[in-house]
């Protein structure tokens, strides 16, 4: 990936915020608070204009800083601290969220207890609005292989998850052209290749409601979802099976999507969705690459 020569076990901890000092001071002493473990803090400044970057100065050496100016999204700052972590092990919190004690070290032990995996996120305590909220039953949390899941919709929380840093230089980083949904997409290029593990303890606050959410203030996040679907097809070492569970979502999703955009009016819009499903429809019929082709 570009990066330094890495670190055996040291933890690289990676924070992206925008115009969040309140939160993201929040997010950064859960994460110095973590114990029994070695980690450097990176923290990813994607174009603040509040007082985010006097505060992060205020810690010192204990933070490294990054700035990117102007803003160039998520999915670019999280990249931005990756490039430039040490870490065999990597671990993304957003700046609205917080951990609990021991979850980097809980992780840790969950490697160290099941050496064949690379990834595992943590179960999450959910809070929306300044108040708890218990996930649905198809919000839970899968465990080993769970492609098809994955594909339906994103299980897989970035402050949950601790991996190994050859899965992104195997699958890539996060893809920048999505403004959103951007982890759903990492996670179907990880999940089509290997297991993720679950360390079943509720580890993470997860704070939602808030006005400068990514999912409240992005229209439209199924269209980027319907453009990862239809990428992992062209992309992806997909066997048979995943194949035909990718594009029968893809198709799936295509056409909700379409008849929400026929209501209003979006005929352009509803059309594109329609003709992505048909060329998933070509590709999903080729041959597909061995599973575990590069």
């Amino acid at each position: 990936m570009g990066s330094a020569q890495m670190v055996p076990n040291l933890i690289s901890v990676i924070i992206p915020t925008r115009n969040r000092a309140a939160m993201v001071r929040q997010a950064v002493e859960s994460a110095l608070a973590q114990k029994s473990v070695s980690l450097e803090l990176i923290v990813v400044d994607d174009g603040s204009q509040d007082d985010t970057p006097s505060l992060l100065a205020s810690y010192g050496e204990a933070v490294l800083r990054l700035r990117l100016d102007p803003s160039q999204g998520v999915s670019a700052a999280r990249n931005a601290g990756i490039l430039v972590s040490r870490g065999e092990w990597i671990a993304f919190l957003d700046s609205d969220d917080l951990w609990l004690p021991g979850k980097l070290r809980a992780q840790l032990d969950y490697f160290r207890q099941h050496s064949h995996m690379r990834i595992c996120q943590t179960e999450e305590i959910w809070i929306h609005k300044g108040r708890r909220r218990n996930p649905k039953k198809y919000h839970a949390k899968p465990s080993g292989w769970c492609f098809e899941r994955l594909l339906e919709r994103c299980l897989v929380s970035p402050s949950a998850v601790m991996l190994h840093r050859s899965l992104l230089d195997e699958v890539g980083l996060f893809d920048e052209s999505l403004p959103a949904c951007e982890d759903y997409d990492l996670w179907l290029r990880i999940g089509c290749r290997h297991p993720i593990g679950l360390v079943p303890r509720p580890l993470v606050i997860k704070r939602g409601g808030h006005e400068d959410q990514l999912s409240a203030t992005t229209p439209a996040l199924d269209r980027f979802r319907l453009l990862a679907l239809s990428r992992l097809l062209k992309t992806a070492p997909l066997c048979p099976t995943q194949r035909a569970q990718a594009f029968h979502v893809l198709q799936k999703k295509a056409s909700i999507y379409a008849a929400g955009c026929l209501k209003r009016g979006k005929t352009d819009e509803a059309s594109w969705a329609l003709n992505l499903a048909q060329v998933g429809s070509s590709i999903s019929q080729k041959t597909p690459a061995s599973r575990f082709s590069a």
